[in-house]
């Protein structure tokens, strides 16, 4: 029964989704109206599944319909971005994928795209520019990068936003710090003690959201020291200028460790990050490999906010 359905099939679902309509479908694919009635009847017939109601104006999508048209739809685009850029490649017109990054995402998630990229496009250049998340999203705007690996939160209705790796949000410490000798910091003894952070100018609206969430549980902290990388929050931890909020993913010194936070689940979130209309010809092929291999779909903007227990922290501290 499923071997009925065939890739124009496909085509035709998805014209008359778009269309809702066959005669105007028809003559996108460039068929007579009745051919293609006829074939999605047959088919319809054949898998034992309505997928469109027809009426005198028009045609209305069923609710198992529904199911078949977005699978048409997604496995035509596919077919036509893959076909794009294999022909590029295939031309060697595929031109170097520029990637921004901040120094705050996992190195692991960077080897992580290389590799990918070099499978599914092997022969073709990859440029690495690190920077400020600020900095790489005007870069992004200037068409100077293709995309990024940041931290979240990014907002704004230009890019869509791919998560690709999420770490617990922990308290960093010296070694000999009595805080570590317990199994979790409770927010009343990390208020007196957190003053370490990134600076805020390198993410405004991480900071913004890491001081409403930390308000959220009590903590209005005092920000006295700012950093511009990981290393130099590890040198101000050590240096005995106070503890730090940062991913547990992070390669530490010997001389510090990290302890979680009570009562809060907190994570430092990473996602690729890309305008909304992907110019590159690789970007939609190593879009749908991200999606595929961590089972997640695309979140465009955001503006919504949950309770600080209930929320996985979406920045860097």
């Amino acid at each position: 029964m499923f071997d009925l359905v065939e890739f124009r099939h496909l085509k035709y679902i998805a014209a008359i989704a778009e269309t809702l309509n066959f005669t105007r479908a028809a003559e996108r694919l460039f068929l007579a109206q009745p051919s293609l009635s006829k074939q999605i009847k047959d088919l319809e017939d054949g898998i034992g599944i309505q997928i469109f109601v027809r009426h005198h104006d028009g045609v209305r999508i069923t609710a198992a319909g529904q199911m078949i048209v977005s699978y048409a739809i997604e496995a035509v685009k596919s077919r036509n971005e893959i076909i794009q850029a294999a022909h590029a490649v295939h031309c060697g017109e595929i031109p170097p994928l520029r990637i921004g990054f901040s120094c705050f995402v996992q190195q692991e998630v960077l080897r992580s795209l290389s590799d990918a990229y070099t499978s599914l496009f092997p022969g073709c250049p990859m440029q690495f520019s690190g920077g400020d998340p600020a900095q790489i999203l005007r870069r992004m705007e200037e068409n100077s990068l293709d995309a990024a690996v940041l931290p979240l939160p990014i907002s704004g209705e230009q890019w869509t936003v791919e998560p690709v790796a999420s770490a617990p949000l922990v308290v960093c410490m010296r070694a000999d710090d009595p805080l570590a000798r317990q199994t979790e910091v409770q927010p009343s003894e990390l208020a007196k003690r957190l003053k370490i952070f990134r600076n805020p100018d390198a993410h405004p609206e991480a900071h913004a959201r890491l001081m409403e969430m930390l308000g959220e549980i009590g903590i209005t902290p005092e920000v006295s020291c700012l950093a511009a990388t990981p290393a130099d929050i590890q040198w101000m931890v050590q240096s005995g200028s106070g503890v730090a909020l940062i991913d547990q993913k992070t390669p530490l010194d010997p001389s510090l460790t990290t302890r979680p936070i009570a009562n809060v689940n907190w994570s430092a979130d990473t996602a690729f990050v890309h305008p909304l209309i992907a110019e590159h010809p690789a970007l939609p092929i190593l879009i749908r490999h991200f999606r595929k291999v961590n089972g997640i779909k695309p979140v465009k903007h955001t503006h919504r906010r949950k309770h600080a227990n209930d929320l996985q922290m979406k920045l860097l501290a």
